[in-house]
């Protein structure tokens, strides 16, 4: 979910009512320039977030810490004491505090893990008066004599050598990903001239930056906006820099424009928000303050938060694991129904059992969606322009049957096995899907912002009445409120809210054809 600080003048309302939707002729889409086509391209591989680096971090000293004080204590004490159960609460107490207290310490931030020699110090503090701790506890619980000293002292001897040893080989790891661009987050400037050039400089005096900036896009001509800034490229106008960001694995745009541009801002904004990444709105040459936590930062540089991407991080691991879980369930559950189904539209039509669609997918790139086939073969429509309606010709028997009850969208449990996509999200639409002539985005302004997650399975909208045929610009407009409305108020309980609900729902037939 998007979060937004009550002082900053630029809200998501703000951009969305910064111009109406264009209803003119088709512009076609923007091309890179060759430049810019290159620099995306390098870019294109995916990096590891620092977030999820230091978070595995932590769980790996937490392990690593529990596994040695158990070991010394199957090996030294034996697991035959009547202890059994202290020991067992004990190192998963001092392995717990440890960690939370280097958490608290700032030990797991990126610059601690890339000088692990700075933070000898530090470690020793916490891990000592961590052991002072619980030799305090066990005194007042008056079972201190009863607990093994020499276990307690080897443990602390050999859980301090350990975190050194693993914190020594991690930042040569880490220094090797920083070579290889593995590690960082990769950030492009939007606006050029000096206050891109001041930002540019602050950022890279900033010690262990994990910033990579990728280039600049501007809508100035050079004359205005010069070619090259500090050093980097200017590789195109903001339309552009929504193609590039099509390519290319970006984490962040950094909007450097004075505050007093505010229509200009806006502007960029109605163009840039649809992208899933993070937007901020540089606050390091402005004369307004406000308070410290209205700013994120970047090392010192002062930045304010205009967009978040959505379900990033450790939401998109716990949104991974839901997606692999229930995939998994459904496919065993619904076997059964998949097989019988196969069969009935292998008897009644010639053809293949699944048919392949292309679709709109995560970040705007097309993904091929598996269903059951529901039409003649020598009548498919793999890019959906022609959407099906009430008793089209070209569904069979069965395939009025399936659709109606929403069978032939089983097989999509492997399309969210596999990660094109997930168990619950904006649902996929096809490349080519219009409504009155017209391309969805061209109906609705800002539409692809339902593609800054995976699209799924179900969705809010469908469980809200909103499924079916598409043949109305009230229809698209309605199914991408409710899309937007899921993303920026997403959790898991809302995924799980859904999935239960959509079987009940589907038993609304109405719209299905």
């Amino acid at each position: 979910m998007n979060k937004y600080d009550p002082t900053s003048r630029f809200s998501k309302e703000a951009v969305r009512r910064s111009a109406e939707p264009e209803n003119g002729p088709r512009k076609a889409r923007p091309k890179l320039g060759q430049v810019a086509n290159q620099v995306a391209l390098q870019y294109r591989r995916d990096t590891m977030s620092p977030v999820m680096v230091s978070g595995v971090m932590r769980i790996v000293e937490f392990g690593l810490l529990f596994v040695s004080g158990a070991a010394l204590y199957a090996g030294y004490v034996g697991l035959g004491t009547h202890l059994y159960l202290q020991y067992p609460l004990i190192i998963l107490g001092i392995s717990l505090v440890t960690v939370i207290l280097m958490e608290f310490s700032d030990c797991y931030q990126m610059p601690a893990l890339r000088n692990p020699i700075g933070q000898i110090g530090r470690i020793l503090l916490i891990w000592s008066a961590t052991f002072a701790l619980a030799t305090v506890a066990l005194f007042f619980l008056k079972i201190s004599a009863e607990f093994s000293r020499y276990w307690l002292g080897a443990w602390y001897a050999t859980g301090l050598g350990l975190i050194f040893m693993l914190r020594l080989a991690t930042a040569q790891l880490f220094k090797r990903w920083a070579r290889n661009g593995r590690i960082e987050r990769r950030a492009v400037i939007v606006g050029g001239g000096k206050n891109a050039e001041v930002l540019i400089r602050s950022i890279e005096r900033e010690p262990y930056n994990d910033i990579r900036i990728c280039g600049i896009f501007d809508d100035r001509d050079d004359k205005r906006s010069p070619p090259v800034v500090a050093g980097y490229p200017k590789l195109g106008n903001v339309e552009e820099l929504i193609e590039f960001a099509r390519i290319a694995r970006i984490d962040m745009l950094i909007v450097s424009l004075p505050f007093n541009a505010e229509a200009r801002v806006l502007a960029m904004l109605r163009k840039l928000w649809v992208l899933p990444i993070d937007i901020r709105l540089s606050a390091h040459s402005s004369h307004l303050r406000f308070r410290p936590r209205a700013y994120s930062y970047i090392g010192s540089v002062p930045m304010l938060d205009i967009f978040d991407r959505p379900i990033n991080d450790w939401d998109s691991v716990a949104k991974r694991a839901f997606d692999i879980f229930f995939s998994l369930l459904g496919i065993a559950v619904f076997s059964p129904v998949m097989l019988a189904t196969a069969i009935a539209i292998k008897l009644d039509s010639k053809g293949p059992v699944l048919f392949k669609q292309r679709r709109h997918g995560f970040n705007n790139e097309e993904i091929e969606v598996l269903k059951f086939r529901s039409m003649y073969t020598e009548q498919c429509d793999p890019t959906a322009r022609n959407a099906v309606v009430k008793d089209d010709p070209r569904v069979t028997r069965v395939g009025r049957f399936i659709r109606k009850t929403s069978l032939d969208e089983l097989p999509q449990f492997f399309n969210a096995l596999f990660g094109s996509l997930s168990l619950v999200g904006p649902r996929p639409h096809a490349i080519a899907a219009e409504a009155h002539n017209r391309l969805f985005d061209e109906v609705v302004d800002g539409y692809f912002a339902r593609h800054r997650v995976k699209p799924g399975v179900t969705g809010w909208a469908q469980i809200n009445g909103w499924r079916g045929e598409l043949d109305t610009e009230e229809k698209i407009r309605k199914r991408t409120e409710y899309d937007l409305y899921y993303i920026e108020n997403w959790s898991l309980w809302l995924d799980l809210k859904i999935l239960f609900l959509t079987p009940i729902r589907l038993l609304n037939t109405e719209n299905a054809y």
